[in-house]
């Protein structure tokens, strides 16, 4: 009796092992997301109806100078090779693009919004809070766009911070980098060249600058984002989109 005790106790060794083994790697997947969402703004979900990847674009968009470390950035270095990950991740179904942003490095939120723009993945944004400035073109990278009603956009020229030379040479490179977002925004979005630059220009509303603050149903209205909606409408789009989409890369 005392020998078969001895093998019962045997046998069940293994699974109590292998219960060990499942509660350190569930604790490790955890650990590894929770890593994921403070150092990256990003979570990809689990437990859901199709497996999206969620970025979040806040603050300001850090470009080739590094900012203060009191300001909140989202940092280029880290969006470009996330989005040539999730483009090349087959488990990955979609992007959501969550933005609230005041906006920043020119060059580099452009080259963001270029490289959303490009990608075969099922892509949406949604504005919460603000989109503004360089936040523009990157809300409407997306194949959908979405604002909640509270939200709002701030469309201006182009700033330049430190030395400027006042020279014809300046007011050129302006000029051409003003056309560059013009040019994106107008493609990506419904919005008509006329509109945006009168909005881009305008002199009657902001006190101490150039430009317009467009809130969430004017932005719709304009055709400069999609949908006016909120987070579960965001998601749902989503899921009608990789729905309907085509396996993308297939073997």
């Amino acid at each position: 009796m005392k020998s078969n005790q001895d093998n019962q106790d045997f046998f069940t060794m293994p699974d109590e092992n292998q219960n060990n083994d499942d509660s350190q790697s569930k604790a490790g997947q955890r650990n590894d997301e929770a890593e994921l969402i403070e150092k990256m703004g990003e979570v990809i979900s689990q437990n859901a109806k199709h497996l999206i990847h969620c970025l979040n674009i806040i603050g300001q968009v850090e470009g080739h100078y590094v900012l203060s470390s009191q300001n909140k950035t989202t940092k280029y270095e880290h969006v470009i090779p996330a989005l040539v990950a999730i483009e090349q991740d087959r488990s990955i179904e979609g992007l959501i693009i969550i933005l609230n942003t005041v906006g920043g490095d020119v060059e580099a939120g452009l080259a963001i919004a270029e490289l959303i723009a490009g990608m075969k993945t099922p892509t949406v944004s949604l504005v919460v809070g603000g989109g503004h400035s360089i936040g523009v073109p990157l809300a409407v990278s997306a194949k959908c766009s979405f604002i909640v009603p509270s939200a709002s956009m701030t469309i201006h020229p182009v700033r330049m911070n430190g030395t400027v030379l006042g020279v014809p040479q300046t007011l050129s490179y302006f000029e051409k980098m003003q056309d560059r977002i013009v040019n994106f925004v107008i493609s990506n979005s419904h919005i008509s060249e006329k509109t945006f630059r009168k909005l881009l220009m305008n002199t009657k509303e902001l006190v101490m600058d150039i430009g317009s603050v467009v809130e969430g149903k004017d932005a719709v209205e304009i055709g400069l984002i999609d949908r006016l909606g909120g987070l579960s409408d965001a998601v749902e789009c989503l899921y009608e989109m990789i729905e309907n989409s085509e396996k993308r890369y297939p073997d």
